[in-house]
């Protein structure tokens, strides 16, 4: 029998996750599934080079890959919390097989063009839109809470080391058989990614009210992000962070042919380089959690990572230059994988693939808009000075971020709480919007204190999803407030009381202290006819 001591051990190893049949299930359909990413944004690339070598068409691959992630982030993110996950991420890496599937039979045919191609790569990138947001939500899931950062911190090494390999197999498979292979392949492997969900056996519980409606889903999925102050001040730095640290990879390939010697050899030999230190310090995450708090280690990762930007910037030869590299993705990982962290601590399980969605267009955003920048910098001035300058700029505008919205690093318990009993009804009322109203009595010598505390109620109910809350003063009577709140439907008022959590629950009784009425605070519930 296994002592407490060894299991301390074995949930602090780096790779404990491994040990839970499902999460390592998980993680190899994760490999698999972005190894296909990288070889096919490797292939089309290289196929239209030949379609049509204009810088423009090859630079457009790139753009179809990635623009489905701001078209369709926060829909997939909604379908992710509205139906069953396993047999949602299972029909991604199905799509995914399809869309490969049709690449290779119209290379084959020879009916392949440029627009179709890109038209393809599009839709290929809306399966890869789909399966970032229901995989993040997973996670927790099949995880202890413990074990979620060693879990994270695998999904970067399946990350870092699917972009090492991807790129060397889809290279292999064209210069050996030519670029319609490379689609075979990854429909293989995409459709056996999917047989191997397949067989997870998850228990998906339907909701007794139905599905949600998507619009709605999403509305709601923005709201709570909007009142969450922990979210948005995760979203602001991971937008600095990946705005500044992407200057890095966009002027890679530029810094890599100005080195002496440079040429393809020694980007390849750069990125890996950077890949080999995301992937140790994924290893190491762990211990270096243990000694510093994620506060301290986002800010430092950001420090390390300019200071690595500043290093290529003046590294003479490919040899100084391959440490920076190095250094440079221990520091992206460690930000980056606590980022991740946080996002997915801010976020209970109804509403966690549509945070998640939001995070990935603020990464996928941030990143594009600093690549065009610090490009567009390097073309005024000089790949060495546009480095420069991202590297500086990044420390103090992180800095400024820690400052201004501080992230006080607050973990509330959104585990669902059953305080409230659901409102039963004899015949559920027309259709329409519903009012709810709660009259409280306080002490007029604690109002400042009770209104403070109804801002806090404010974000929580609006985080629910609630369409509008306002809170009333009597004038006549001074200790008589009345919270008035208004909700889509009598479905979606029901759906509140699923999404209560402790924390919320916490906020009530707090809320119920200052109530100084004979009986508890009075609920009445209205259907709004007009208005």
């Amino acid at each position: 029998m296994p002592t407490a001591s060894a299991e301390q051990r074995a949930s602090n190893s780096p790779f404990g996750p491994l040990r839970l049949p499902v999460f390592r299930m998980l993680w190899i359909t994760w490999f698999a599934a972005n190894t296909t990413m990288w070889m096919n944004d490797v292939a089309a690339a290289w196929l239209m080079t030949s379609l049509a070598p204009s810088p423009l068409w090859v630079a457009l691959v790139q753009a179809a890959s990635t623009l489905p992630v701001f078209l369709l982030g926060l829909p997939s993110g909604a379908l992710a919390d509205i139906v069953d996950r396993r047999r949602y991420f299972m029909v991604t890496q199905f799509w995914v097989a399809g869309i490969a599937s049709v690449l290779c039979v119209a290379v084959l045919l020879g009916w392949m063009t440029p627009a179709l191609l890109l038209l393809l790569t599009f839709a290929n990138g809306v399966g890869l839109a789909m399966r970032w947001p229901v995989f993040s939500a997973i996670m927790p899931e099949v995880l202890p809470r413990a074990q979620l950062p060693q879990g994270l911190a695998l999904n970067g090494i399946a990350m870092n080391g699917s972009r090492i390999v991807g790129p060397l197999l889809a290279g292999a498979i064209i210069a050996g058989a030519g670029s319609a292979w490379v689609f075979v392949f990854n429909a293989v492997l995409s459709l056996v990614a999917g047989f191997i969900i397949m067989r997870w056996r998850r228990e998906h519980k339907e909701s007794p009210l139905g599905r949600e409606r998507l619009t709605s889903a999403m509305r709601v999925g923005l709201q709570y992000v909007r009142q969450s102050s922990r979210m948005r001040s995760i979203l602001l730095r991971i937008s600095l962070f990946f705005f500044h640290s992407t200057a890095i990879l966009a002027l890679l390939p530029l810094l890599a042919r100005a080195l002496p010697g440079g040429g393809a050899g020694t980007f390849t030999l750069l990125l890996s380089s950077m890949g080999m230190g995301a992937i140790l310090a994924a290893l190491l995450m762990p211990r270096i959690r243990r000694m510093v708090t994620l506060p301290q280690l986002i800010l430092g990762g950001t420090v390390v990572q300019a200071a690595s930007a500043a290093a290529l910037a003046v590294a003479p030869t490919v040899w100084l230059a391959v440490p920076a590299m190095f250094i440079s993705g221990m520091a992206w990982i460690s930000s980056a994988n606590s980022l991740t962290l946080s996002a997915q601590m801010a976020l209970p399980d109804w509403v966690r693939a549509r945070g998640m969605s939001i995070y990935q267009m603020a990464l996928m955003g941030s990143t594009a808009a600093g690549a065009a920048l610090w490009g567009q910098i390097a073309t005024w001035t000089t790949i060495h000075q546009s480095l420069l300058a991202s590297a500086a700029s990044a420390v103090v505008l992180m800095l400024l971020a820690y400052r201004l919205v501080p992230d006080r690093g607050t973990e509330e318990d959104l585990t669902p709480s059953n305080v409230l009993r659901v409102p039963q009804m004899a015949m559920p009322p027309r259709p329409g919007r519903i009012m709810v109203c709660i009259e409280y009595l306080i002490d007029p010598a604690h109002e400042n204190d009770f209104l403070a505390l109804m801002e806090l109620s404010r974000r929580s109910r609006l985080q629910q999803g609630a369409l509008e809350w306002h809170l009333l003063h009597d004038l006549a009577e001074p200790g008589r407030y009345v919270e008035q709140m208004v909700d889509e439907s009598w479905t979606e008022h029901l759906r509140r009381f699923d999404r209560i959590t402790a924390a919320d629950a916490q906020l009530r009784e707090r809320r119920l202290q200052f109530h100084i009425g004979s009986e508890a605070p009075r609920v009445t519930r209205f259907l709004i006819e007009q208005g």
